[in-house]
């Protein structure tokens, strides 16, 4: 690589960013470029943003301006912007901030690397340099959207939906295992999409199943899975398949036909009720996380009654909770935001205070229990680790005192539950 600076990548956002940012970081280091964690050291700044919803894309912004003033006080050479909220709004970016130096879209890998004086590495796109402990990991299984949902501008950013070749994918994943990686998080705009551009059906358990095979790997995690067209075929998968963990992620956004018609889901009321208690009834001990919208813009009164009641009835094992952000060029654009901002956090807030007790039962509920756990990190006198219940950096964890000094971060335990809040188990080693 030309460039002898040192580069520190800042990644904002969703989990599929760091993945992109993994893999630049890698291709970076094939190029014998020099990488740092902290900005402060680095003479390249590179910043990977999200524009999602209004408040990532002001925290991006955020981002963005403090590296230019560091840059105008000469502390550092090289402002790059890449991600999402570039792709979006790069006219506007190059414009309203010209003091970046170049602005790249999403995925750009090569034209970054030749801004660095590098070249992209197209044989080795699928390694990355893990910025997480090693033992768990990413797995981006396709990019963009086919969906038409309103209040989502992923399409506009990330493109249509292009399924990854299933190959490239375990070629991928034997370079994770080969790392040292357990446990594979499978995410995309929508996970359940996987295959139809490529095979014309929804192969997403054929991907499952290959991938456990897969020496090395012993959990499989389930995020993303869109609700209006969940193939049964997933269901058996998930329920048969000892590798793929007893856990689904399902966005369902609402429950009120009247919002989810205006939000363009595809799906009713009564068939996410439908699919909700055949994916309980027939997948023993299986962990449902979902997230909500508050405050859309036809939200009622009633609706959001109804969206309680929903929540109350259901019993969600894990739950998020986003207010409505309006956002230029999707089709609730035109809607407005006529719901307060305080009125939109009233909603969100009073729907997490019932989650609150539903989560502190259900954690009640597994004292005395066994469960095997996956050690992330040491933090103060706990070591902190996740149950087949608990995807990274979203969920609830599992705490064990820091008695026995055998345990080894990244290797799996089965310890007991002696005690629980709202959020956490606590336990001890079995026997």
């Amino acid at each position: 690589m030309k460039c002898k600076d040192k580069v520190s990548i800042i990644t904002l956002g969703c989990s599929k960013n760091t993945v992109d940012s993994e893999r630049l970081m890698n291709q970076i280091k094939l190029n014998n470029g020099k990488l740092v964690d902290d900005p402060d050291q680095a003479g390249i700044v590179i910043i990977n943003t999200c524009g999602f919803i209004e408040a990532a894309k002001q925290e991006s912004i955020d981002v963005i301006l403090n590296a230019v003033s560091l840059k105008k006080q000469g502390k550092l050479n090289k402002v790059i912007v890449a991600g999402c909220l570039s792709e979006r709004y790069m006219k506007d970016l190059e414009l309203e901030i010209p003091d970046v130096d170049r602005y790249f879209g999403t995925e750009d890998y090569e034209g970054i690397l030749d801004e660095l004086g590098g070249e992209l590495k197209y044989n080795l796109l699928g390694e990355r340099l893990l910025t997480s402990p090693a033992h768990s990991a990413y797995l981006k299984i396709s990019e963009g959207c086919d969906h038409p949902c309103s209040f989502c501008a992923i399409p506009i950013m990330r493109g249509k939906h292009k399924s990854k070749p299933m190959e490239d994918l375990l070629s991928e994943t034997r370079f994770l295992a080969s790392r040292g990686t357990k446990e594979l998080v499978l995410i995309a705009q929508d996970t359940t999409d996987y295959g139809i551009d490529i095979a014309g059906k929804r192969t997403i358990s054929n991907l499952l199943n290959s991938l456990s095979g897969i020496d090395g790997i012993e959990w499989i995690r389930l995020m993303y899975a869109y609700p209006s067209k969940f193939p049964d075929d997933l269901v058996d998968t998930i329920a048969s398949n000892p590798k793929i963990c007893n856990y689904v992620d399902i966005p369902l956004q609402h429950i009120s036909d009247s919002v989810l018609k205006s939000m363009r889901r595809g799906v009713t009321s009564d068939k996410t009720k439908e699919l909700l208690y055949k994916l309980r009834n027939r997948i023993p001990g299986l962990t449902i996380r979902t997230t909500l919208i508050t405050g859309y813009p036809n939200e009622t009164e009633k609706d959001f009654e109804d969206l309680c009641n929903f929540v109350k009835e259901f019993k969600f094992d894990r739950l998020g909770v986003f207010t409505f952000s309006v956002e230029e060029n999707t089709s609730s654009y035109i809607l407005g935001d006529p719901i307060p901002e305080k009125v939109k956090v009233e909603r969100k807030n009073i729907i997490m205070e019932i989650q609150k007790d539903i989560s502190a039962q259900i954690n009640n509920d597994f004292l005395g229990k066994s469960l095997k756990v996956l050690i992330d990190r040491i933090e103060g006198e706990y070591y902190i680790g996740r149950s087949y219940r608990d995807a990274p950096e979203v969920d609830c964890e599992v705490l064990i005192p820091i008695i026995d000094n055998h345990i080894k971060v990244g290797e799996f335990y089965s310890v007991e539950v002696c005690d629980s809040n709202e959020y956490d188990l606590f336990a001890k080693l079995s026997g």
